[in-house]
């Protein structure tokens, strides 16, 4: 039985998880995990499956006002969403052979490493995302019609621009959906790197449209790790409600920040993250 106290807690850590994870579009997931099985005990299958259902949340609060505001190009989500979909189911299985075999310490390393791995082409594209983007098109720009617009509130400007290379988005969205099935993670990071690297897509639309993808591929990993036993609805209950009200205040500040800052709070926090669950993976206390 969970303590008043406790569900206190659990609130406020999905207040942060979401409020972060709606700014960045990694889905809070990278908060929630860490926390839970490092800060508070919890069994990891146990953090990693109320992480996921987390994502879900996070994709629902902060998703509606993107799309609401045009940000989140949806045709290339959907698009998109068949690579996270496989992978996710493959990586909930592969999660499921791990716990079986108790080799936890395993998701806790490459946690790690997944995040570390991040930082750089997030510090390479804030470099210069200030400037508006040259638009390079191909065929699977015209087949898929991979172009928008959108108004970018700080920058005080509209912002036309055009997807490319959508097999590489594609590629390394299933990646994304196997490390979202294994490691309970919206696997934000690498679609906003498929998006923004891959596909030339701006940052802004790359956040945007992964917060609308996150919540797709954790669906479809929640599903098989509630099958298998691992979500425990006390546990997620009051952490759901917190990343809800989180995520939606996090999407009004994404739209009035530069590019160069949530690209900043995105790397300091990953950082941080990142070293103490590797610690942890290799016996470190």
């Amino acid at each position: 039985m969970i303590q008043p106290l406790l569900l206190g807690v659990l609130l406020i850590i999905g207040v942060i998880a979401g409020f972060i994870g709606s700014l960045t579009g990694l889905g809070g997931a990278a908060v929630i995990m860490p926390v839970l099985s490092i800060g508070l005990g919890f069994p990891v299958e146990y953090a990693v499956g109320a992480a996921l259902v987390s994502t879900i949340a996070t994709s629902s609060g902060a998703a509606s006002a993107y799309v609401k505001d045009k940000i989140t190009n949806i045709r290339i989500g959907m698009s998109l969403e068949i690579g996270t979909t496989l992978g996710a189911i493959i990586g909930a299985l592969l999660a499921a052979v791990v716990y079986s075999h108790n080799l936890s310490f395993l998701i806790f390393i490459l946690f790690g490493v997944f995040l570390l791995i991040s930082i750089y082409p997030t510090l390479r594209r804030i470099k210069g995302e200030s400037k508006s983007k040259r638009i390079i098109v191909d065929k699977s720009t015209k087949i898929f019609q991979l172009k928008g617009s959108y108004y970018d509130v700080a920058a005080k400007r509209r912002f036309s621009y055009a997807g490319t290379r959508w097999w590489l988005g594609e590629s390394i969205m299933f990646v994304a959906g196997i490390l979202s099935g294994l490691l309970g993670i919206g696997s934000g990071v690498l679609k906003v790197l498929a998006m923004d690297s891959g596909m030339r897509l701006p940052v802004k639309v790359s956040t945007a449209t992964s917060n609308f993808m996150i919540g797709v591929t954790a669906v479809t990993g929640s599903a098989i790790y509630w099958a298998l036993g691992y979500i425990q609805p006390l546990l997620v209950a009051p952490i759901i409600i917190g990343v809800l009200i989180g995520a939606y205040l996090g999407s009004f500040i994404m739209e009035e920040e530069s590019s160069y800052k949530i690209g900043i709070i995105f790397t300091v926090f990953i950082l941080i993250i990142a070293i103490e669950t590797m610690l942890r993976g290799f016996g470190i206390a």
